[in-house]
């Protein structure tokens, strides 16, 4: 089916990715470790490289091998047991979940728009090599669900979808991810991009996504002001979603003493995630994505 594309929108995938980045991104593609295991055929493959299942090698049979993969002319030739691999195309689903919600429009540069530039580019990755992609985006529970896109063609749709997801409403992580759990089905990747900041916590929320079918990727966007805040004298702080607020003397202990807090709280995001078999990853709003998709994610396994 040939999905609908805007003619008339202003929103274009240039304002989120460059075309010369983009240009980087199609030598890329998606890969999921899960998929792989207890997989007799082999690599999945890009399916760009045509269709069905191809011979790729041999290797010397084990024992509760399936004999229906023996090579059986060679064994007639050398008295001995090799097992035929085949590469076969698997079908990639990729989940992309962003928060929008009130506490990603704060920051310079903002963290709403590193967000969904980095939702953009991983979703372009997924799209051109005719991925299964899914994208989510969050605040009080799911507030936008763009499922089953598939090619090159979903392009402007993906693009209209995330550049008018503005940040607003408070979150609810736990409530999103019940959502998520409910409509997931198959094998593939989840990528979580959010600051993390919920009064809630995070540790339910992401138990619920944690499966041995999907590898899950947590990455935590977090703005220059958060990591490294220049305050002085008396303040008042407000929190942006549930208006709570808080007086405080910005001095140079006590903003030491929020650095320590949340390094440790960010330690702590990562061991969560190590412990059981999720992939972690601190961002800055203020640097470039690119970076992070062409060195880290591809050193992490995720971008090959």
């Amino acid at each position: 089916m040939t999905p609908p594309t805007p003619t008339t929108s202003p929103h274009r995938l240039t304002d989120l990715l460059s075309g010369e980045f983009m240009a980087r991104l199609d030598a890329l593609d998606l890969f999921s470790r899960k998929m792989l295991q207890g997989k007799l055929q082999g690599e999945r493959r890009s399916k760009k490289r045509g269709a069905g299942v191809e011979f790729a090698d041999h290797r010397q049979y084990v024992a509760g091998d399936d004999l229906r993969h023996v090579d059986w002319n060679i064994f007639g030739r050398l008295d001995q047991l090799f097992l035929k691999v085949f590469l076969v195309e698997q079908d990639l689903s990729v989940q992309i979940v962003l928060d929008v919600s009130a506490s990603t429009g704060t920051g310079e540069p903002g963290k709403s728009l590193a967000i969904r530039r980095l939702g953009a580019a991983l979703a372009y990755v997924g799209l051109v090599n005719n991925n299964r992609v899914t994208l989510a985006t969050f605040a009080d529970g799911l507030v936008g669900h763009l499922p089953n896109l598939r090619g090159r063609n979903y392009l402007p749709r993906m693009a209209e979808f995330l550049l008018t997801a503005e940040p607003e409403g408070p979150s609810r992580f736990d409530k999103a991810c019940r959502q998520l759990t409910a409509a997931r089905a198959g094998a593939g990747l989840m990528i979580v991009v959010s600051d993390f900041l919920f009064k809630e916590g995070y540790e339910e929320a992401l138990r619920r996504l944690i499966s041995r079918h999907w590898d899950l990727y947590v990455i935590q966007m977090l703005s220059p002001q958060e990591l490294a805040p220049e305050l002085t004298g008396d303040l008042k702080l407000i929190d942006v979603e549930d208006l709570d607020g808080a007086e405080i003397t910005a001095s140079a202990a006590l903003l030491d003493y929020y650095k320590r807090n949340l390094a440790a709280y960010c330690n702590e995001l990562r061991a969560f995630c190590r412990r059981r078999g999720a992939t972690y990853a601190l961002t800055n709003s203020g640097e470039p994505i690119e970076p992070l998709l062409l060195n880290y994610l591809r050193r992490r396994g995720l971008l090959r």
